[in-house]
């Protein structure tokens, strides 16, 4: 089972399937075993600094809230949460135990208010790092907003004509 998860990490389970003559179900198989063990024998350790940020799994809006650990010499995916939400998030607080939580001297985040939330309750005595990728990301999000509001109200595909440059807005 080992052999066919390691394989798993580095092809899609389907390739592995077909490179070992199995099954996507066996490999499938393999990889909760080995994820399943992984995670009985889990040991945190010391974590200094952690980073957390989301991913969308499906269409819509569906996402997973990951945790990693980002100590130097240390960097390892310490839990994933199924929703994007304020429970969620707390549930890997409760994981860890208020021990752990208290000795984290560094937390790299978004600025997604809920996110902040918790980690204002649950890792105050943290530095806490806006990560320099979100804050671009904010910005630019918002320019794009700000330059949606002075261009609809004259409707797509209408050029607005009391800037200096004639524009087309985009549909």
């Amino acid at each position: 089972m080992l052999f066919l998860a390691r394989w798993a990490r580095k092809l899609s389970w389907k390739e592995t399937a077909e490179a070992f003559h199995t099954s996507w179900e066996k490999v499938c198989n393999a990889v909760e075993y080995v994820v399943g063990w992984g995670l009985e024998h889990r040991q945190f350790g010391t974590v200094r600094a952690i980073g957390v940020d989301e991913i969308q799994y499906a269409k819509g809006h569906k996402y997973l809230t990951l945790v990693y650990q980002i100590d130097q010499g240390m960097t390892r995916l310490l839990w994933v949460g199924r929703e994007r939400t304020v429970e969620s998030f707390q549930g890997f607080f409760t994981l860890i135990g208020t021990e752990l939580a208290s000795k984290i001297e560094f937390l790299c985040s978004d600025m997604w208010q809920p996110h902040l939330d918790v980690i204002r309750e649950k890792c105050s005595q943290a530095l806490n790092i806006l990560d320099r990728f979100h804050i671009r990301g904010q910005d630019e999000h918002g320019a794009r907003r700000g330059a949606r509001r002075r261009i609809a109200p004259h409707g797509p595909g209408r050029v607005r004509t009391s800037s200096k440059e004639n524009a087309l807005v985009p549909p």
